[in-house]
């Protein structure tokens, strides 16, 4: 900028770009109005799929709000905010990601309105924060108790979860949700109060043909590997079980070195010396009385052939997740040095077996002395569907996970929204002035989910709001929209439609959080971007060659 006497100031670095003020708040709220109405089509039971393709024609499917910000590659800095509102969602309560991203749009989208009336982003930040303390006070107060104890109780869970997923309808519903009860109720440990799960005693793998009819429990760990050497056994049963994060071969120098023979027996010599040290090594595995050896690691040829002299069974290059997995599941401890080897680092299991599944082969390791380890073994046309039967079956964990740390459920169906949008509005009145303009804007906001159920079920959501407004003043609490019948429900409850009370806390926190954040920024510093170099890709050619599909907000 130019000062007085004509001599310019530059504060700012030459290219960036500053918006601020109104400009600035305008422009966050359309980027979480766009992000929002994106999403929003993909909520509830009929909600629609996204097909997300990248650059190099691979293709997601997928309706859950979480892997769609996280597959879709968000430019505008107040979108990327709420990425990482529905990333932060999906890793504490794993559902609920698509109704946090469409909740704080709607939030902001009225609050906007507001600033057109020129009431100040502060008075808005005020009365959004008094309604998420009032609506979170409401929810503990109309959340109903539940027996946790009844496994009919968490199938009602796991349905309404999977009511709006890929494997939400079909045969194979069925089968999976009793996976999914069995798998927590292995891993749940009592608690006062209610129960603790650790999900990471459960471990999903995807194997490719059959149908998701052919999916299973596995008490144990399965890992997609299969044993290194022909000539080795297949089958272990009271398997001693060596985990092993250190390779079974010859070490290579870290600098270069060269050797020189002058004849052929030196060579010999030189290739006898590398097998007497790995037949060592693998002398010394057999002594401790191991029977089965996984590794993150390789395994040399040569150690591989006196392994199966030997009788053990071997598998090399297992991921550093699984090899975790394994060593908490079979009590073992992973060894990082074979000079260290003691006959107490090896973990137990009933049967170490390879079986075929579909066209590859894979690695059980079943009754381990740690019995809260389970594998879900999931099965499927292609890799697609798979994919998001994963997705799927941890969404329906963490609702369960979700009951039993908190055992209290809310009607489905938009049921608990309007119950609180109801007595925000009955709030508002007390505070007054113009942050009761604030807190009505809010409850308004919260009525965008059963708008959002209702037209998704071809309903017309107008007339479904204002039904659902007069049961609710007559006291009908869980009254929301049935969307697989397209009407109108009195108690969801007693359509076996409920959810978790600690997933809506976490929305109804999550979503204002994210919408008070983008109200407080009045400016947006951009630098500019780097130039290129010579003999770099320009923006055409990049864009071409990109590895994911760009969306500008």
């Amino acid at each position: 900028m130019a000062m007085g006497t004509g001599v310019p100031v530059l504060i700012l670095k030459e290219g960036t770009q500053r918006t601020y003020g109104r400009e600035a708040l305008r422009s966050n709220i359309l980027a979480a109005k766009v992000l929002a109405e994106l999403l929003k089509t993909s909520l509830g039971p009929r909600g629609l799929d996204k097909m997300l393709v990248d650059a190099f024609g691979d293709i997601v499917i997928t309706n859950d709000g979480a892997t769609i910000v996280k597959e879709m590659e968000v430019q505008h800095p107040a979108a990327k905010l709420l990425v990482e509102v529905a990333k932060a969602q999906d890793a504490e309560v794993g559902d609920g990601t698509t109704s946090v991203v469409v909740l704080a749009g709607t939030m902001l989208e009225k609050a906007e309105k507001l600033l057109d009336q020129n009431i100040h982003p502060t008075i808005i930040i005020s009365g959004y924060i008094k309604a998420m303390k009032k609506a979170l006070e409401v929810l503990d107060t109309i959340g109903e108790p539940i027996n946790v104890e009844d496994d009919t109780v968490l199938r009602r869970i796991a349905e309404t979860t999977l009511s709006s997923k890929i494997i939400g309808h079909g045969p194979e519903r069925e089968k999976i949700i009793d996976i999914v009860i069995k798998a927590i109720r292995t891993v749940a440990e009592p608690t006062d109060g209610g129960y603790k799960v650790d999900l990471d005693y459960i471990k999903i793998e995807k194997k490719k043909g059959g149908s998701l009819l052919d999916s299973q429990l596995v008490r144990g760990v399965v890992i997609d590997k299969e044993v290194v050497h022909p000539k080795m056994p297949r089958l272990k049963r009271n398997a001693k079980i060596l985990v092993l994060d250190a390779p079974l071969e010859i070490q290579k120098p870290d600098i270069t070195t060269k050797i020189r023979v002058t004849n052929i027996d030196e060579l010999d010599r030189f290739l006898e010396e590398e097998t007497k040290l790995l037949k060592e090594m693998v002398d010394k595995i057999a002594e401790i009385g191991a029977d089965v050896v996984i590794t993150q690691k390789g395994i040399d040829e040569v150690a591989q052939h006196f392994l199966a002299k030997h009788g053990i069974m071997a598998v090399r290059r297992v991921k550093r997740s699984d090899i975790e997995k394994i060593a908490r599941a079979t009590g073992a401890k992973i060894v990082t040095s074979l000079r260290d080897l003691k006959p107490e680092d090896l973990g137990y299991a009933d049967l170490v077996e390879e079986r075929k599944v579909g066209e590859d082969k894979m690695i059980f390791i079943e009754g381990t002395k740690e019995p809260k380890a389970v594998t879900i073994l999931l099965r499927g046309a292609n890799d697609m569907l798979l994919d998001e039967a994963e997705r799927n079956v941890n969404d329906a964990l963490h609702a369960l996970r979700n009951i039993l740390r908190e055992p209290k459920i809310v009607g489905g169906g938009g049921a608990v929204e309007m119950e609180l949008a109801e007595k925000l509005r009955d709030y508002a009145r007390t505070v007054g002035g113009k942050e009761q303009m604030a807190i009505e804007a809010y409850a308004e906001a919260l009525e965008v989910i059963p708008t959002v159920l209702a037209e998704s079920a071809g309903m017309d959501a107008l007339d479904v709001i204002l039904q659902l407004k007069t049961l609710h003043n007559q006291g009908y609490k869980f009254a929301g929209v049935n969307v697989m019948e397209g009407k109108i429900e009195e108690d969801m409850l007693k359509i076996n439609v409920y959810e978790p009370i600690l997933v809506k806390k976490q929305v109804i926190k999550s979503a204002s959080e994210a919408a008070i954040s983008l109200l407080k920024i009045d400016d947006v510093i951009a630098a500019a971007a780097p130039k290129k170099e010579k003999g770099e890709k320009g923006e055409e050619e990049e864009e071409e060659t990109g590895s994911k599909p760009e969306f500008n907000f």
